[in-house]
């Protein structure tokens, strides 16, 4: 008998080779390949006139634009994250850890577009139409608009999906679909990767609007070779601890919409419920006179964002001591550390440092930066910083205070949530003085900013 031909894939990149090897040569990764067997010929999923019109170049300006381009889901969080609605034709990848929420808001979504009258089709592999059923039950009142469907075999979801004409269609989980024209296991690397082709021709040929589920790794990306986020339209992660009560939809890629918008959840009983003003929230149980703790301001796409940052200095007892950094850059709290040794002459190399981003959310913007050297300092000194006094700034390694993005609008929103003075970088203080009825304390290095609080 022959001998099974094979080849091996990245499971990080998709990178294909005929022999295993140590490291990938595409994204440098180690140990990262596995052995599938060779990938027969695929079928055509069109027909040959569908091709032929698809193969006809047209100019630009002969490509017309509807106004309903984009369709409502009816959770306004989740329409700002799209970018403003679905678009027709597109791809989504949905991704985040296991019980976050990915299944919960996907059918509050089909909810919505029901009652709208829009056809969509909810197909599970994961699930059966009685499970289905009783998660349903908890969100709400469904149409007859809304089908149901438990399947795995793609072929057969093709011509379902041929056959009902839907306008939405959700597919849970990628990882469950199998290609008949591929050899592997389902949720391998040929699998996933071959599987969103053919949901990716659908979505195209038909413009029909698809949501895929992806199960995560435990370094928090999405199961199955990296070409998987570069083949969609769209991926959005789920970020929060499952145990929790809220969540963040964060927006990863987008061709239709900006990346840097966020939508903030709240996970209840009947489902997730949109939290509007997401400052809120964040502050909520902020401790009354207590050191280390202070509210900065961080940009998410067009939304500012009010957070509290908690910093615990203590003399340590060990050898090396202990830092540690929940909700952000670990390295970059050791580089701010080292600018308050240096440039504020503070004895931290003897402590140990904790540093904390409150609400479970995390965040890597350079404002933050004036925060957490004004906390640890806070914290240092065990001298608490005004309640109603927020700060925000980028700091460089010379210990200046550098300007930040929209300054005008964070300052806006620290008065809306009844803030009476904002520490600021002074390059940004003339921007920032078109709001009035708060007080604006311009800094230009970190000496002056702990000066101004402490």
């Amino acid at each position: 008998m022959a001998k099974a031909k094979s080849v091996f894939f990245c499971q990080n990149c998709g990178f294909e080779s005929a022999k295993w090897m140590g490291q990938c040569p595409g994204c440098k990764e180690w140990n990262s390949f596995a052995e599938e067997p060779r990938i027969a010929a695929k079928k055509t999923l069109t027909s040959e006139s569908s091709r032929r019109e698809a193969a006809r170049p047209r100019s630009l300006s002969q490509i017309e634009i509807s106004e309903t381009a984009r369709m409502s889901t009816g959770i306004h969080e989740l329409d700002r994250v799209l970018g403003g609605g679905i678009v027709q034709g597109s791809l989504v990848l949905v991704g985040g850890d296991p019980g976050i929420g990915k299944s919960t808001i996907l059918l509050q979504m089909c909810r919505n577009l029901s009652q709208k009258e829009k056809k969509v089709l909810y197909i599970s592999g994961e699930e059966s139409l009685q499970q289905i059923r009783m998660r349903a039950e908890r969100m709400g009142n469904f149409t007859d608009h809304l089908m149901i469907l438990c399947e795995t075999n793609l072929e057969d979801i093709r011509e379902t999906i041929t056959r009902v004409g839907p306008e939405v269609v959700i597919i849970d989980s990628i990882q469950t679909m199998y290609n008949e024209n591929v050899a592997s296991a389902p949720g391998s690397v040929s699998q996933v990767r071959e599987s969103t082709g053919v949901l990716m021709q659908i979505a195209k040929g038909m413009n029909i609007s698809i949501f895929i589920v992806g199960h995560v790794t435990k370094e928090g990306v999405v199961a199955g070779p990296r070409v998987l986020e570069h083949m969609v339209d769209t991926v959005l992660y789920f970020e929060g601890d499952r145990h929790a009560a809220y969540r963040v939809l964060r927006g990863v890629k987008n061709r239709f919409g900006s990346t840097n918008e966020i939508g903030v959840f709240e996970m209840r009983e009947s489902g997730l419920r949109e939290v509007p003003n997401p400052s809120e929230y964040m502050l909520e149980g902020k401790p009354e006179g207590a050191s280390g703790s202070i509210v900065t301001c961080t940009m998410e796409g067009t939304r500012p964002v009010l957070l509290e940052v908690q910093a615990l200095v203590c003399r340590s007892n060990l050898a090396f001591p202990r830092r540690t950094a929940a909700g952000t850059d670990l390295n970059r709290v050791n580089l701010l550390m080292a600018v308050l040794e240096k440039r504020a002459g503070m004895g931290l190399s003897s402590c140990d440092a904790y540093v904390n981003i409150t609400g479970g959310i995390r965040m890597n913007e350079p404002a933050l930066d004036l925060g957490i050297i004004l906390a640890v300092a806070s914290s240092m000194k065990d001298v608490p910083i005004d309640e109603k006094t927020i700060a925000f700034g980028e700091v460089g390694l010379s210990g200046e205070v550098r300007s930040v993005s929209m300054a005008e609008q964070r300052v806006r929103e620290a008065k809306k949530l009844g803030f009476d003075t904002v520490i600021l970088p002074e390059v940004c203080r003339k921007q920032a003085s078109r709001v009035e009825g708060i007080k604006l304390t311009g800094v230009r290095n970190v000496r002056d900013a702990i000066a101004a609080i402490l």
